[in-house]
């Protein structure tokens, strides 16, 4: 498939992370109005979806409680969906989560995406839930659990065996019942990923829409770039800006950033310059 044909911007995805230990912006939102404030203000920035997220999937995060994560999501995410509607704002709400029950809660309280970092492998009953609740799903590949996938990730074939493993994650949603059409696919920057691994991935960031679905690309702020020039997790706006335009030009169609209006920015004047 290549690159994405007319230049055509991607979507942005405001990462929202209602936790007390993400990598990035783990503690920040400490209440259900400031979460809906923030959510309402990068729709307003250029954000077309807000990704919550409940439970941190940083290298070194401890799973959480079912209860907890509902707890920390759910009514932010009834709060965001009725408040949008009154306003009619478009944006959608997706629920960053690797549980079905969790998923489920989230989308039966508003949500319209099931982003899921374990492509649906953390729960076994998960790919017939994401099946029945007929929503997009986001499949993203990692290489071991988040406890312990950075202590020693490898690889014979960093792009053969991402394409593969997501090929295969594909067909066994599509063969549960997944419509095609909803599935979006994540190469996972940063999950059980080298420093070579992150960049032979952003690449040939094209070559995996080959696969056949939509590309996400979630790399703001990641360890890669502090690996390259030093710098620290809330000094990496310009890498993040950065990857992100290098995804627009090579077929990404979401790119999930935790600087959005910057992002929102850089890709319109992206598109505006490629199309004259």
């Amino acid at each position: 498939m290549g690159t994405r044909p007319n230049f055509q911007r991607p979507q942005v995805m405001g990462i929202l992370n209602v936790t007390p230990d993400s990598f990035s912006d783990g503690g920040k939102v400490k209440s259900v109005s400031a979460a809906v404030k923030l959510a309402t203000k990068m729709v307003e920035a250029g954000a077309d979806i807000i990704d919550i997220g409940g439970e941190s999937t940083r290298p070194g995060a401890e799973t959480i409680t079912i209860a907890e994560e509902i707890k920390r999501t759910i009514p932010i995410i009834k709060k965001l969906a009725a408040s949008w509607k009154k306003k009619d704002i478009q944006a959608q709400i997706s629920i960053d989560t690797r549980k079905a029950e969790v998923a489920e809660t989230a989308i039966k309280a508003g949500a319209h995406i099931w982003n899921d970092v374990s492509a649906l492998t953390y729960d076994e009953e998960s790919v017939d839930v994401a099946a029945r609740l007929g929503c997009p799903v986001i499949l993203m590949h990692a290489q071991g659990a988040p406890e312990t996938m950075q202590d020693n990730p490898s690889y014979e074939d960093v792009l053969g065996e991402i394409k593969l493993w997501l090929s295969t994650r594909v067909a066994v949603a599509v063969a549960s019942g997944v419509k095609m059409e909803n599935i979006t696919i994540d190469p996972g920057i940063g999950f059980g990923k080298r420093l070579e691994d992150n960049l032979a991935i952003l690449r040939h960031l094209s070559t995996f829409r080959d696969i056949g679905c939509p590309v996400l690309l979630g790399a703001s702020r990641k360890s890669y770039m502090g690996k390259i020039d030093g710098s620290k997790v809330d000094d990496r706006l310009g890498g993040s800006v950065a990857t992100a335009l290098w995804g627009a030009e090579n077929g990404a169609d979401i790119i999930r950033v935790h600087d959005v209006q910057e992002t929102a920015q850089a890709l319109k004047i992206w598109e505006s310059i490629q199309d004259g």
